[in-house]
């Protein structure tokens, strides 16, 4: 490998508490894209993934299951893994941090920082959020509540060591200084110096003792390395990183060109890993790539919401790469993207079966059925000809310029209007009326060529995107010729047509999707709940309310929009998943029960403020009616 043509990339590794959703599954769908579109360029990639293995809340998930925690992320690695293949990506490497080179590093690494001084004991007192595995001071708490994830946070007094952060800050703020592109997007940037460097940083709680499931600081038994240490120097040490004697790999590799990672974990990836690595004496990363979330609707997904999408199901269900396309085009660089069946759907219609599926198509059926399968480069353009060729041009610098700064949603938004263009030209120059006449040939055979070289030059864009799909057309058009550029190829001798995408039935496929992921519930899967106190039963606040206003919900045919009287002068808004079983106007004037005390949540744009009280019955769901019982009683 020639150093200066290396591109080292990698993404987060998958936490192994429970299967990835599709919002997971963007970290791996973006790295790898960008890999593949560095190969395009003559870059020696190596992309490495992977899964982050230790922590409290995987021994907690793996003694409730009744296993050992190595067993519990075995099973979960394993579906990382099909997860990732399942998308068609085309990693080089995929480390664990139970990996045994990797567990020996690290004790190595967290010595050689003690050893120097950057790591000290001492004692934590203060918050800590198990989900996120994130000490916090009250502070930096909202609401009394995680400032990451929202959830409760725990009291939390236990012996530790601590990483020296506070000795690195200036070290660190000139870096920043020193190299502005190093966080991106830039309002990433802002966020870590307006909210951590420049407010000053606390030391790193590195150890912990209130639990077993981790890597065993060697020279302290009692304490395992804590996550941040142990998960970030996957990057390292699954190329060979070993304190004393690194591999040849290590020394061509690193530093890293770039970390794909989701904008939550900003923070550690461009406070504490940079830290980190100024304490071993190693160079930074060249760029983290901190990408926003795909949301569903409004909201985050989650199983409690019940509202994941999986990226093996809908792979299977659709394609791994109608998959990799939605994911690649909705997601904004700076924003959160959303991602609903109905919405997956209507970009697969719109964009891959009606605007490129049909012209490569047609474009192709009209080669084999006017010229017997064979168009050649023509000698003059028209006015019509230079337009699509312009707007080629116009759409391949685009799509550079995109690329090269990880603006993928762009990207493809180029590469789709040249797509589009083209359909446009097919209506605009109507080949099948030119073909009625046997001087019109010379002409038919240019506007036929175009379309071919224009669909090349789609394909080949569209290969860090959409890899088979890319494939397939381009073996339709009989072609090897790989430069982006219009008029390279002489001639074409294209093949039989056969359909890249066929339109979806969105009625039909959303009645199947909704039966396949349906929750089954089994002997394996039901769940006996402990018993609670009646303080705790006491916590639960319910009231006698009166439906005034009800309403869909657009885009979620779940939800209906309540308004509830509930014996309080402000009306209460409540999202209920009831629509298939009941309409609006059958809900207006009838008394419910509504659990009136709940946080709020957000709801495909709704904010819920309480939940109504309905009984499962099979199939069926029947809402628990007071009509006999004025509005704001309490029920007890």
């Amino acid at each position: 490998m020639n150093k200066d043509n290396k591109f080292y990339i990698t993404t987060a590794i998958a936490y192994t508490s429970r299967k990835p959703h599709i919002g997971n599954a963007y970290d791996i769908v973006l790295a790898d894209m960008i890999a593949r579109y560095k190969k395009m360029q003559g870059f020696d990639v190596y992309l490495m993934t992977g899964s982050d293995e230790h922590g409290q809340k995987i021994e907690e998930y793996a003694n409730k299951a009744g296993i050992t925690p190595k067993e519990y992320v075995d099973k979960i690695s394993s579906e990382i893994k099909e997860v990732w293949n399942s998308l068609d990506t085309d990693y080089d490497k995929f480390i664990r941090t139970t990996d045994d080179y990797h567990e020996k590093t690290i004790q190595k690494i967290f010595k050689k920082l003690y050893d120097q001084g950057d790591i000290y004991k001492g004692t934590y007192n203060g918050k800590y959020c198990v989900p996120c595995e994130s000490f916090f001071t009250p502070s930096q708490l909202i609401d009394g509540k995680c400032p990451d994830c929202g959830r409760e946070v725990i009291d939390a007094k236990e012996e530790a060591y601590f990483l020296k952060l506070s000795k690195y800050q200036e070290k660190l703020k000139k870096f920043y200084e020193d190299n502005p592109d190093f966080i991106q997007p830039v309002s990433r940037r802002n966020e870590m110096i307006n909210n951590f460097i420049k407010p000053g940083l606390s030391d790193l709680c590195v150890s912990r003792s209130t639990f077993k499931w981790g890597i065993p600081v060697d020279f302290d038994p009692e304490h395992v390395v804590y996550v941040w240490i142990d998960a970030l120097s996957n990057y390292i040490t699954g190329i060979g990183f070993d304190c004393e004697d690194n591999s040849k790999q290590f020394d061509k590799l690193w530093p890293a060109d770039l970390h794909v990672i989701g904008k939550d974990i900003v923070r550690f990836h461009t406070i504490y890993w940079p830290i980190i690595l100024m304490a071993l004496g190693l160079p930074l990363p060249k760029q983290v790539l901190g990408h926003p979330w795909v949301l569903v609707g409004d909201d985050k997904m989650s199983k409690s919401k019940g509202n994941v999408i999986y990226a093996d199901y809908l792979s299977k269900k659709f394609s791994p790469d109608a998959v990799r396309y939605y994911l690649l085009s909705e997601i904004p660089f700076t924003q959160d993207g959303t991602i609903t069946y109905e919405s997956f759907i209507t970009k697969f219609n719109s964009d891959l079966a009606n605007t490129l599926g049909n012209l490569v198509n047609r474009s192709i059926a009209m080669t084999n059925k006017y010229f017997s399968g064979v168009a050649k480069k023509p000698n003059k353009f028209n006015d019509l000809d230079n337009d699509l060729v312009n707007c080629a041009n116009e759409s391949i610098k685009k799509y550079y310029e995109c690329m090269d700064i990880y603006h993928n949603a762009d990207a493809c938004e180029a590469i789709m209007t040249l797509a589009k263009r083209c359909n446009k030209y097919i209506d605009e120059t109507t080949p099948w009326s030119l073909a009625k006449d046997e001087a019109n040939s010379d002409l038919l055979n240019s506007v036929l060529y175009n379309l071919l070289e224009c669909i090349r030059i789609i394909a080949l864009m569209l290969s860090p995107i959409m890899p088979k799909s890319s494939e397939s057309i381009l073996e339709q058009l009989s072609t090897k010729e790989k430069t982006i550029e219009f008029g390279i190829q002489a001639e074409y001798k294209v093949g039989t047509p056969t359909p890249l995408f066929a339109r979806i039935d969105a009625e039909k496929v959303l009645k199947e999707i909704e039966e396949e992921t349906k929750p089954k519930e089994t002997a394996e899967n039901t769940v006996t709940l402990e018993q609670i106190s009646i303080e705790d039963f006491a916590k639960i606040e319910l009231k006698t309310a009166k439906i005034i206003n009800c309403e869909p919900i657009p885009k979620a045919k779940k939800l209906l929009k309540l308004t509830l009287n509930d014996g309080t002068s402000t009306p209460r808004i409540v999202a209920s998943g009831i629509a298939k079983w009941y309409n609006p106007e059958d809900l207006i004037g009838r008394t419910v029960i509504v659990v009136s005390n709940l946080l709020p949540a957000k709801l495909c744009g709704v904010e819920s403020n309480g939940m109504i009280l309905a009984a499962d019955c099979g199939d069926d769901v029947k809402v628990i009616f007071t009509d006999n019982i004025p509005e704001g009683s309490k029920v007890r």
